[in-house]
């Protein structure tokens, strides 16, 4: 929004062009939806205890953990708002891929939001049923991918890319569309199987998204994608800004949800930052390098999809309990332990990605 109204008024005042640079904007994304995230924090969370929207704690859980119930959840309102306001006013609304990004995100967020009011405000311990919550999440994925494979412009933007080799591209042709069905729906629910402990969901979040951000800029930009040996595709380059609000909603989040959390985050949050980044991921061509970034949240999924695997065919659990960080909890590792340990292996993997960018 306000890009439209800068590119008005540099015809009278030259100095306004400088809002024309993808940098600052991104800096103006990250700074506005921190303040917002930390302005609103307070408020939200008075506001939550108010209406009694309060998290229940499973019994068969960490024992823990029962001191956390009651804590407000849902806060994840608060992480898209400061996205969506950041974002339409520092992005350029002429972008399909912002209105891809946005279109999906809020989808995945009215998604988790009914789950989340059935769970805690009508006290239907199904929540969304199964079914529906799979319907609306399938309908969002498919439907972004089919419009992106139909918008696309040039071979690349339905190429899979191989990281480590500088001129392997795979034509996935017509499987263009499941292949990022699956990232988009996958990444969704995978953010919200870890959204467990305090923090640690958002916070991974936060860097694979402020990651992405540093590759859909140089998949923007020509110059950069010929010397980096990548996929060029015009136009990414905006999504800087949607993934800067990302990161600065995300850390002004994290203020209020770390240990111990004064609010959580809530389906309505989490499978909404998961869908977002996967649409990223696949916009800018990168996603097994996003693949890899996620480690943490792929070592959650693929924790529970063993647990339950093992448990149907041999009545065995492979794990104390899934996901993965609840087992190390039940092995005596305090809570923030666990937290901060899968931090450190976020930055780990996150840097390994972005150094793909020059291992080819």
């Amino acid at each position: 929004m306000l890009v439209w109204l800068a590119s008005i008024l540099q015809e009278y005042v030259k100095e306004f062009a400088v809002f024309q640079y993808l940098t600052l904007r991104a800096i103006l994304g990250v700074l506005t939806a921190l303040s917002i995230s930390m302005m609103l924090g307070p408020w939200m969370i008075r506001r939550l205890n108010q209406l009694q929207i309060g998290q229940a704690v499973r019994d068969d859980g960490p024992q823990s953990h029962l001191s956390k119930s009651g804590t407000p959840t849902m806060g994840g309102t608060l992480i898209l708002a400061a996205i969506f306001v950041s974002s339409l006013l520092w992005s350029d609304l002429s972008n399909r891929y912002v209105w891809v990004v946005l279109v999906v995100t809020a989808v995945f967020a009215a998604v988790g939001w009914v789950d989340d009011y059935r769970k805690v405000v009508e006290k239907n311990s199904r929540g969304l049923p199964a079914r529906w919550k799979y319907f609306w999440q399938s309908f969002a994925g498919l439907g972004a991918a089919i419009f992106l494979y139909y918008t696309a412009q040039s071979p690349a933007e339905t190429q899979l890319f191989v990281p480590f080799f500088k001129n392997v591209a795979i034509n996935m042709g017509f499987f263009f569309i499941p292949f990022t069905y699956f990232v988009i729906v996958g990444s969704s629910n995978a953010v919200n199987l870890t959204d467990g402990l305090d923090g640690l969901a958002i916070m991974p979040s936060v860097m694979v998204g402020s990651a992405l951000g540093i590759l859909a800029y140089v998949t923007g930009h020509t110059e950069f994608s010929q010397y980096l040996h990548i996929a060029n595709v015009p136009g990414t380059g905006e999504l800087v800004v949607f993934c800067a609000a990302l990161a600065g909603a995300g850390l002004g989040f994290l203020w209020f949800n770390t240990y111990p959390a004064q609010v959580f985050m809530g389906d309505v949050g989490a499978l909404a930052l998961g869908a977002a980044l996967g649409t990223v991921a696949v916009i800018v061509r990168h996603e097994i390098v996003f693949f890899i970034m996620s480690g943490v949240f792929v070592m959650e999924t693929v924790s529970v999809i063993l647990q339950v695997g093992s448990y149907k065919l041999t009545g065995r659990r492979i794990f104390r309990m899934a996901p993965l960080h609840h087992h190390f909890e039940l092995k005596g590792w305090p809570e923030p332990r666990v937290i901060v340990r899968f931090w450190i292996i976020t930055v780990m993997l996150v840097l390994f990605g972005l150094a793909t960018l020059k291992l080819r």
